[in-house]
């Protein structure tokens, strides 16, 4: 399978500069999201996609619609693409990357989860849509932590991918059994 995830792009909470990992929260794309999700989508136009895949986050469900403006995809949703849940929902980004910073990968918040247990839970949900879609081309549509998650799943170091980084609209291009991950600019 070959697998194409993708960050949302730019939102509400990346501008204000909180966490939002609180999926019920009505946190959305600015206007520039949409820009770079509709240059994201011009720039995988050529794909042909299968099956798509998105989290629970509005801004993830918005990315994904504009990428898949006429294709007549349906978007499965599925809470393993979910961001990593900080324990921090509101509070500023730095809360959580001061907390984290001396371990990335096995620091977990109170009422939140580490970088292992993330790459756990997305490890199931890449080994599941490879077994339902084995010849699939499928576009998933998440958030920065859970792709550098599938990016340590694919071989990545693990503490570099926990302290790595992702731009808004930008993904990861995998073929999952794992094999080596290749990084691309989005919009």
């Amino acid at each position: 399978m070959l697998v194409f995830l993708l960050r949302h792009g730019e939102s509400e909470a990346n501008v204000g500069g909180f966490i939002n990992d609180d999926a019920t929260q009505p946190v959305m794309l600015t206007t520039q999201g949409r820009a770079q999700a509709a240059m994201a989508a011009q720039a995988l136009s050529s794909i042909s996609f299968s099956h798509a895949y998105a989290s629970h986050f509005p801004r993830a469900r918005q990315t994904a619609e504009i990428i898949l403006t006429d294709r007549y995809l349906q978007i499965r949703i599925d809470a393993r693409l979910n961001e990593r849940r900080s324990g921090l929902d509101g509070q500023p980004v730095e809360a959580f990357n001061g907390l984290v910073r001396p371990d990335p990968v096995r620091i977990k918040p109170v009422n939140g989860e580490s970088f292992l247990e993330q790459m756990q839970r997305v490890g199931d949900f890449l080994d599941e849509i490879a077994q339902l879609h084995p010849e699939g081309i499928v576009l998933v549509v998440s958030h920065e932590n859970p792709i550098q998650a599938a990016a340590a799943l694919a071989g990545l170091d693990v503490e570099a991918a926990a302290r790595g980084s992702l731009g808004n609209c930008e993904w990861l291009r995998l073929e999952w059994p794992q094999q080596p991950p290749t990084f691309c600019a989005g919009g």
